[in-house]
């Protein structure tokens, strides 16, 4: 369903899980996103904060060498944290990646693809550099369901 103001913006409507909601907002007049983001979401109810989650094994250790195998296990990891609060994928309404190359920016598009559903979340790239050979790494800010 779609929800309009007047000259403020747009809100695509839709229930991510549970009862929580999440609206996707797209001003009028402003480019339309060129990638798997939103420009902002507006959540309601309890809200996870995820820290940063990387290509990291359960000791701790990096894993992969190549941007894709870190990308594809820091998802792996952050949709660990996120059920274990009793969250999902869809609830997510922000989204930080840091990347150590912008080369790699259209491979972190399809990764935010294949994880993440739309409306996608508000998402900010940042290319930085990180220690220990780690290419990637995400946060997140998740609306839960409401019981």
């Amino acid at each position: 369903m779609w929800c309009k103001l007047p000259q403020k913006s747009e809100k695509k409507c839709f229930q991510s899980s549970g009862d929580g909601m999440k609206q996707a907002i797209q001003p009028p007049n402003s480019a339309a996103p060129k990638g798997p983001y939103t420009p902002g979401i507006v959540a309601s109810g309890p809200m996870l904060y995820v820290a940063a989650q990387g290509p990291f094994d359960t000791e701790g250790q990096v894993v992969g060498e190549t941007f894709d195998e870190q990308a594809e296990l820091a998802f792996q990891n952050l949709r660990k944290v996120v059920e274990a609060a009793g969250g999902s994928m869809s609830g997510i309404v922000k989204l930080t990646v840091l990347v150590s190359d912008l080369a790699n920016f259209a491979a972190m598009n399809e990764l935010c693809k294949r994880h993440l559903q739309e409306p996608y979340p508000a998402r900010t790239p940042v290319q930085t550099a990180m220690p220990g050979g780690v290419l990637f790494l995400v946060d997140a800010i998740v609306a839960l369901e409401t019981k």
